[in-house]
């Protein structure tokens, strides 16, 4: 689905991605997991189309990304919701600009809201939800436009310790009844083990180190002995020097 050649990235003349390469299989998913500055967030953009590399290429779906691609949906660090809009709205948004029908969007979001477990908050306004809520709208949102690659950047990190795990426990639900390709940045080991099923530990610019993680999908891994040796060893790459 995603392969990444060679790719580099500078703001002025400071690298931020230095020959990095990388695949990801169809319907697989994918952390990238490293210390703030090092490049991951960078990376997530570019795959979103969002930044133009300096040297490189990127393949998705077989086809050289040049652009924002339409079947790519991305969620970001800040929920990116329209706080004038309420949920329904919110999640109705892209559909809306597709030009979709009334019957078409009115069906799509009522599923959708219903999946999320957020119908009964369709007509409550962002300001007025938890960060929890937040995170679902935005994912549903995305999931509204059907993308077959979806890119997450820090999904849980601004929720309280118990309400990241639902997060993570939901996003594993969708990708279980739904699968699709998952990119998700994050600054958390357990997160990086409990979603991906390939997990990147980049240093300064560069990948350090690329672990398989063959217990992705065990709704049950954080109880698991293998989680915690998968957790160590991805720690252990982590204190490693760039």
């Amino acid at each position: 689905m995603i392969e990444v050649n060679n790719l580099q990235v500078s703001y002025g003349n400071v690298r931020a991605l230095e020959g990095i390469s990388l695949k990801v299989e169809r319907n697989a998913t994918c952390a990238i997991i490293g210390p703030s500055g090092c490049g991951k967030t960078t990376l997530l953009y570019t795959l979103a189309g969002l930044i133009r590399p300096e040297e490189g290429t990127i393949y998705i779906g077989g086809e050289e990304l040049s652009g924002i691609r339409r079947s790519t949906g991305i969620i970001l660090q800040d929920y990116g919701l329209f706080p004038w809009k309420n949920v329904w709205n919110n999640v109705a948004l892209g559909l809306q600009v597709r030009g979709e029908t009334k019957e078409k969007i009115s069906e799509t979001v009522s599923n959708i809201l219903a999946v999320l477990g957020i119908g009964h908050l369709s007509c409550k306004y962002p300001a007025e939800l938890s960060g929890g809520e937040k995170q679902r709208v935005a994912i549903g949102r995305t999931l509204a436009m059907k993308p077959d690659l979806l890119l997450m950047d820090e999904p849980s990190s601004a929720l309280d310790a118990i309400t990241k795990e639902h997060i993570q426990n939901l996003i594993l639900k969708l990708y279980k009844s739904a699968p699709l390709t998952m990119v998700i940045v994050t600054h958390s080991i357990e997160e990086a083990v409990f979603l991906g099923q390939k997990i990147i530990v980049m240093g300064k610019a560069k990948i350090k180190h690329v672990q398989d993680n063959p217990y992705f999908g065990d709704e049950e891994l954080r109880s698991r002995m293998e989680y915690c040796k998968i957790c160590l060893e991805v720690r252990k790459w982590m204190d490693r020097g760039e």
